[in-house]
């Protein structure tokens, strides 16, 4: 089994986290390492779930904060093991999310007697299908284990706070038509023609931007995937338009679909896929001694994260940790060296005020 030295800098500890392969489905090994290093840890009360490791501190404080972050990574392709390059660790994992992670494990291990009683969860399947997500079944199954005051999930931001995010929904556009020979073209009914009145719509578009608790989530309504045809001397009688809806935190999951339906009215859809968004909880007085204590300004996180899951619980919930969120999955993912060392810095600094 890898060792984890969590004596070592959270830089090291990255390094070290990223070389133990671990892309979703094979988390076992490094989710034995990390219940290893943690076993000696006589302030915390560790529980493991599958490959979900959560570690708890129960010194009676009158506030908890939930931090949390994946351990799988996508798929490998000759970027590990990691290197370091002008102030850069680069490979696999090193934004997405295992500098966030290290950053945890350090912390986890060092602050024993913090000013909030402190829950960390390290989790798997975060990189697959949502139904396979490792926080996912613990809110489902041990609710208990993810109560708290306030929640931070360790997703790359560049070392700065997001706020909540953004929903997500998936819906299919299907446009019907009639087959026939396409040297007799008239007595059919041309379904990949259909389309073009659907693409007008979301060529026209214009996304809202809409203010939630002080920050403005932009919105995005896009098509992401088209098919048709049946042979090429064939008029097609069926054409599916894939499209994809991120709205702002604001709206509700029926909201979202309603809004769908009324764009494109008159056509058939179907809402295949849907996740709410989660609210900033930059109000709470958790997060405003947070953002205090990491400085700057908040900023609003647009993809979907698992905030949601938290905001679910009624949990106000930010993202913050290391990694420029553009290089995630890259094959060049790297991290600067700089922005570990800052998330650890601001952590630190607010876990450890009196």
């Amino acid at each position: 089994m890898p060792f984890l030295d969590l004596t070592a800098t959270s830089v090291e500890l990255t390094r070290q986290l990223c070389d133990i392969e671990s892309v979703s489905g094979d988390e076992k090994l490094i989710a034995d390492a990390i219940m290893a290093a943690l076993a000696g840890c006589e302030h915390l009360e560790l529980v493991r779930d599958g490959d979900a490791i959560v570690a708890r501190t129960t010194l009676g404080r009158g506030r908890r904060v939930v931090i949390a972050g994946h351990i799988d990574t996508v798929p490998i392709n000759d970027n590990l093991p990691v290197v370091e390059q002008d102030g850069y660790l680069v490979g696999r994992g090193t934004v997405d999310m295992k500098g966030g992670v290290a950053v945890a494990l350090k912390l986890a291990a060092e602050l024993s007697a913090p000013p909030v009683d402190l829950t960390w969860i390290w989790y798997d399947h975060e990189e697959v299908d949502s139904a396979l997500n490792g926080l996912g079944r613990l809110a489902r199954t041990r609710p208990e284990l993810l109560e708290g005051d306030f929640a931070i999930l360790g997703e790359p931001t560049s070392a700065k706070i997001e706020g909540g995010c953004n929903g997500t929904a998936r819906a299919n556009i299907t446009l019907r038509g009639l087959r026939a020979h396409s040297a007799r073209s008239w007595v059919g009914h041309n379904a990949i023609h259909d389309a073009a009145p659907v693409l007008a719509i979301l060529a026209a578009y214009e996304p809202a931007q809409l203010e939630v608790d002080g920050l403005v989530y932009r919105e995005g309504l896009n098509a992401v995937g088209i098919t048709g045809g049946v042979a090429g001397n064939v008029i097609p009688d069926l054409t599916v338009i894939s499209i994809n809806y991120r709205f702002a935190p604001s709206r509700s999951a029926a909201d979202a679909e309603a809004h769908l339906r009324e764009v494109f009215a008159g056509f058939e859809i179907e809402v295949t896929d849907m996740a709410e968004g989660a609210r900033p909880g930059l109000d709470a007085p958790l997060a405003r001694d947070f953002l205090a204590a990491v400085g700057g300004e908040a900023a609003p996180k647009y993809g979907w994260t698992d905030v949601a899951r938290f905001s679910a619980l009624g949990i106000p919930a930010v993202n913050y940790g290391p990694g420029d969120p553009l290089k995630a999955h890259a094959d060049d993912e790297r991290v600067a060296v700089g922005e570990i060392l800052e998330c650890e810095r601001g952590l630190r600094a607010w876990l450890s005020a009196p």
